[in-house]
């Protein structure tokens, strides 16, 4: 009978990892240094895993995948709500490091997610600084929320951090922008990106930095990656509205904002919302129907390198 496979799972803290070995009953826990990330490396490899799972952990699991990645190990970092829902499909209410860590190897082995390939340094660095921008755009909404039900005295505190974020969200454009521009590739991309009306440079530099994934798949894959595509609530006689639900947050908010315009300037995407709100679609399905046509549109774009074009086809 042949031995089942070996799957890791590897769960990130702050201050520690703890590893599971799925099937072998082997676990321990190592200080998150940069001396303890070398231990899983060095005492997973003999293993021959075919599958590492990690949790993505918003920027606490980089350099771990990354000394994975770079000793040759198959590793793969999964959407923590996927374990949280898998969790309680078996039945496992407790958690902790060690546990979390066993789930993790367990998820992966009936899972199996696919590997897929980590990026580089450029494009890691330009995801970086779209989600430095996300969060000072988030920095200045609060603010200038504040601003609005603050006892005077703060008035002037408030005033000056609106100023100095709004210096810094314009010479974070200014980097981003010099970014794209340094690659002849993204160049190239962003270029072919922003020629649709409606598509800026926020929007191009977010989907080039957060959604790899353009061009290489099908409308309705890139739809559902995104979270723009309809999910159905059908159950027996039962007919439920249909939603969008899950999907890459940070994109499509922003993609949510460059329709608001596109809706306004982009011929195309104008006459397709009249013709929905014609019908009697409320304005948010509308919006949203809206969304997943521009997403199409671009995925199209980028898999043939086509420009955009008013008459083309995608009138």
């Amino acid at each position: 009978m042949p031995e089942p496979a070996v799957v890791v799972g590897i769960d990130i803290a702050k201050t520690e990892l703890a590893v599971a070995v799925h099937a072998r009953g082997a676990a321990w826990t190592v200080p998150h240094t940069e001396a303890g990330i070398r231990t899983p490396t060095t005492r997973v490899q003999p293993l021959a895993p075919t599958l590492v799972v990690c949790e993505a952990t918003g920027g606490l699991e980089t350099a771990l995948v990354g000394a994975l990645a770079a000793a040759g190990l198959p590793v793969v970092v999964v959407n923590p709500r996927q374990v949280r829902d898998f969790a309680r499909a078996t039945g496992q209410l407790a958690k902790t490091d060690a546990l979390d860590a066993a789930l993790l190897a367990r998820f992966g082995a009936v899972v199996q997610p696919p590997v897929r390939p980590l990026p580089d340094a450029a494009p890691q660095a330009l995801g970086a600084l779209v989600t430095r921008r996300r969060q000072l755009v988030d920095m200045l909404t609060a603010e200038r929320n504040r601003l609005g039900s603050a006892p005077p005295v703060l008035h002037r505190e408030l005033r000056a951090h609106i100023t100095w974020l709004e210096r810094r969200l314009t010479r974070l454009d200014t980097d981003l922008d010099a970014a794209l521009r340094a690659s002849p590739l993204w160049r190239t991309q962003d270029d072919l990106l922003r020629s649709v009306p409606g598509v800026g440079p926020v929007l191009a530099a977010t989907l080039l930095a957060e959604l790899p994934e353009l061009g290489t798949l099908s409308r309705h894959a890139i739809a559902a990656l995104v979270g723009v595509a309809p999910v159905a609530r059908d159950s027996g006689a039962f007919r439920g509205r249909r939603r969008v639900w899950g999907g890459r947050a940070a994109v499509r908010a922003v993609l949510s904002m460059a329709t608001l315009a596109a809706v306004r300037c982009n011929p195309v995407l104008r006459r397709f919302y009249r013709r929905l709100t014609g019908a009697g679609k409320l304005p948010t399905v509308a919006l949203t129907a809206c969304m997943r046509k521009l997403l199409t549109i671009l995925n199209a774009m980028v898999k043939h390198q086509t420009p955009w074009a008013p008459q083309g086809a995608w009138a």
